[in-house]
């Protein structure tokens, strides 16, 4: 495999959840996935033992499912549990959030009742600044901050977030599990290409069993429910069992 020759070099970034190393290669980085928590933009904080690797595998399995349905992506391979080589992606800093049930920010700011199922999937723009505390965006902000070169790019952006969200609900429907809303992240590759990046984990997506609507997801830190890793565990175990 590639990543066998691989080896990390310079630190390009750390956030709240992973660390951004470049490689020799330099259109090759490596993402290593934390076990650190955060929620309401790293006010609270902690950490749990095995949750990077758990995110890890999860994106792993949700990025290569994507790929297999057309949609471009940074993903390369998984190397070991904590850590996943890429593509090297000029981001766009712009956090793309897909709504098909109300919970959250969206019933607090909207006053739409929670668990009310939308009547067409709702996509948002935050801008990714945590200085800022990742404020709203509509087209014409997104314009001013020069986050994209025209409102075609924007376009896109949504068709592709739609697209998603229709391939990773029916997957995970199969699984009875429930895609609540999430966020998504996209960057430029070398050719100026706009793929998906980041990671496709329960740190960024809201699941719920479909039978229940048991929480399987970082509300489970945000809320204070305990059990977090199992939950994330249950997610990566019903993929992997998905075929059988």
């Amino acid at each position: 495999m590639l990543h066998d020759t691989l080896v990390k070099q310079t630190l390009i970034y750390e956030g709240k959840a992973k660390k951004i190393w470049s490689t020799e290669y330099p259109d090759l980085y490596i993402s290593e996935f934390k076990d650190d928590l955060t929620a309401f933009n790293g006010e609270k904080k902690s950490s749990e033992v095995g949750k990077g690797a758990l995110n890890n595998e999860i994106s792993t399995e949700l990025f290569k499912y994507l790929n297999e349905k057309g949609i471009a992506t940074h993903f390369v391979e998984m190397i070991d549990a904590n850590n996943m080589l890429h593509k090297k992606a000029e981001v766009i800093y712009i956090e793309v959030i897909v709504r098909n049930i109300a919970t959250g920010s969206l019933s607090k700011n909207l006053g739409i009742a929670d668990k009310t199922v939308l009547p067409f999937t709702l996509v948002e723009f935050d801008y990714k600044n945590d200085e800022l505390g990742d404020p709203k965006l509509n087209d014409q902000h997104c314009l001013l901050l020069d986050l994209v070169k025209d409102t075609s790019e924007l376009d896109y952006i949504r068709y592709m977030a739609r697209r998603i969200n229709t391939i990773l609900s029916e997957f995970y429907a199969k699984l009875d599990i429930k895609v609540v809303d999430f966020k998504l992240e996209f960057g430029r590759d070398s050719d100026d290409n706009i793929i998906l990046i980041d990671e496709l984990s329960p740190d960024n997506f809201r699941l719920w069993d479909a039978k229940t609507d048991e929480k399987l997801d970082k509300d489970r830190f945000r809320q204070g429910l305990g059990g977090l890793t199992e939950a994330y565990k249950m997610v990566l175990d019903r993929i992997k069992n998905r075929d059988k």
